[in-house]
């Protein structure tokens, strides 16, 4: 991407948990839609930075299974009205464990999470239009995630280095 082109994508970071868990909210410039990536607690919080950027969220998008990426992400998407998308399926134990981990840290507020649509390598996803490749990249978890706009060149990576 020459330095004269305009950037379609924009993202701003909230860090959530006691974790300081980077919740990440991504959103077409051009229309100001987007998604909340990895919600993984700290509703109200999430809540305000979206209201603050003006974000118009059409979904929530996860990148793997673990509870500071996922803890708040059924409460965030019942009070926006919005789907989940992600993580790949062989991270739902974790996503059904969430409430039973959290207690073993003393957490309180994060909820087991459910996908309404998990993905795997090769699947295509969108963000406010704009597209994104899906790439499987285990190893931080079964089931981890990474999400790639080449035009953009951004990549969307969770816990994956």
């Amino acid at each position: 991407m020459s330095g004269a082109q305009k950037r379609k994508i924009k993202a701003a970071i909230v860090p959530v948990t006691p974790f300081e868990q980077n919740c990440t909210l991504i959103w077409n410039t051009e229309t100001m839609t987007g998604a909340v990536i990895d919600p993984g607690g700290d509703v109200p919080q999430i809540l305000d930075a979206i209201k603050q950027v003006g974000l118009k969220v059409e979904k929530i998008v996860l990148t793997h299974g673990h509870l500071d990426h996922v803890g708040g992400a059924n409460e965030l998407a019942q009070t926006l009205g919005v789907k989940i998308e992600g993580p790949h399926e062989a991270d739902k134990f974790l996503m059904d464990g969430v409430e039973k981990q959290a207690r073993g840290y003393g957490l309180v507020g994060m909820k087991n999470a459910t996908s309404d649509r998990f993905m795997a390598e090769g699947d295509a996803m969108t963000i406010g239009g704009l597209a994104f490749d899906v790439f499987h990249c285990p190893g931080h978890s079964t089931g981890s995630l990474v999400y790639v706009n080449k035009d953009e060149r951004i990549a969307l990576v969770g816990d994956v280095l």
